[in-house]
This record gives structure tokens, sequence and C-alpha cells, in this order.
């Protein structure tokens, strides 16, 4: 790496912590991902309760398609990079690499030769994988393995700093909705704030909906729900 090439990828590696959203963060670390280390296509797997993982986003619908694959058959190397003690998994030719059989002859079907997965993880928690995808077998290079190392930790605290802002934003909107719902049932019924916040808590209860639904369908409507 030239020393316009570090500068750039510093760059690029500060910027994520700019984006406002959490998708927006997302798309972000893909477009530079792709930069970093040039191939063909890019996704990013978040996992979630230590087990269940989703694709948040892809370069291409074939990631997502391939992500399933390994979802239904229970193997992958997506799915490896998550617990592998060197946080990253590399296939080197996907019609030769015997670890993952069934999602290696999928993977080979569609064209896709080669790939590097990379744990995003922070000292606290695994957030998912970053994954880079080539239709050349033998792509990627001992100096693709180390940028892609160093851009997924940036990327890992970017992202957990935008899930944590994202986690919040929501939280101040479902208080929001709550609060607007609490001031139609006062208004109507000639009620205090407890007692309409207790209305909404024991709907919520009984129909095993949560508060910020009541409270959405509450302002839609201006009805308790059914």
């Amino acid at each position: 790496m030239t020393s316009r090439d570090a500068e750039d990828f510093a760059s690029m590696a500060l910027s994520l912590h700019d984006e406002p959203t959490l998708d927006e963060t997302v798309d972000r670390v893909l477009e530079y991902a792709m930069k970093a280390v040039v191939c063909a296509y890019a996704g990013v797997i978040f996992v979630h309760k230590r087990s269940q993982v989703e694709t948040v986003a892809a370069t291409d619908p074939i990631v997502a398609e391939l992500d399933l694959v390994q979802l239904e058959f229970g193997e992958g190397p997506d799915l490896d990079v998550l617990s592998s003690p060197a946080h990253s998994v590399l296939v080197e030719d996907t019609r030769t690499d015997e670890r993952w059989p069934k999602w290696a002859e999928a993977v080979a079907a569609n064209g896709v030769r080669s790939m590097l997965g990379i744990r995003l993880y922070t000292s606290s928690t695994t957030i998912g994988s970053l994954n880079l995808y080539d239709t050349r077998p033998g792509h990627f290079s001992e100096e693709d393995r180390d940028v892609a190392h160093i851009f997924a930790r940036h990327a890992a605290v970017a992202l957990s700093s935008a899930r944590v802002n994202d986690n919040l934003w929501r939280a101040i909107d479902a208080r929001r909705l709550i609060g607007q719902a609490q001031g139609i049932l006062m208004e109507r019924f000639a009620i205090d704030a407890d007692q309409a916040f207790a209305v909404m808590r024991r709907y919520s209860q009984d129909r095993n909906l949560k508060l910020h639904v009541v409270a959405e369908r509450l302002i839609a409507t201006r009805r308790l729900p059914e």
C-alpha cells in the first residue's frame, strides 16, 4: 500500500463515523470495502441474539441469495467467521474447497470462485461479518486480507455507534408516540397521564402488542385496538 493509498484508506475509515443513520453507515461500509479491497461483490451480515443472522446489505442480489443457502444448510464461511479464532475465513476456490460442500457447490454454480469473510466486532460485542466475493479463484492476496482486517475494525466501531444511535432514536420516537396517545386518552376520557398509561399498558399486555404499536394504532384510528 502506497502512502497515497494509506491516506485515502484512513480518510474512508474516518468518514464512516459521519453517516447519520445505521442504513447509511452499512451502505458506506460496502462502498468503501470494495474500494479498499477490489472485488466483484460485498455484503454485510448482522448477528442477533448470538445465533440469528441476516443479510442487512449487499452490492448485488446474488450475495443475499448465497447467504440464504448457508442458512438453509446450516453451513458456510459467513457462519463460521462469527466464531473463528482467526476472525476471518478465506476461500481460495469454491470448486475445490471441502469445508462447506453444499455452500461451495451453490456458490461455484453462480460464478463466485473466491471469498474473504472478516468478523465485525468490538471489544464488547460481535456485530456480524463483512464478506467479499470475486469471480476469480485465488483473488484475495495477503495484502487484501491485512487491509480488510484493518478496515473491518473501523467499520465495526462505526456500525456499533450507528446501531446505538439508531436504537436511541427509535426509543425517542416510541416515547413520543406514547405521549401523543396518552394525550388522546386523557382528553377523551378525562383521566390523568398515569391512568392513560395504565390503560395502554393493559391493552398491550392483554393483546400481546408492544406499547408503541398500541400507541400508533390509537393515534391513527383515535380508538384503542380491538
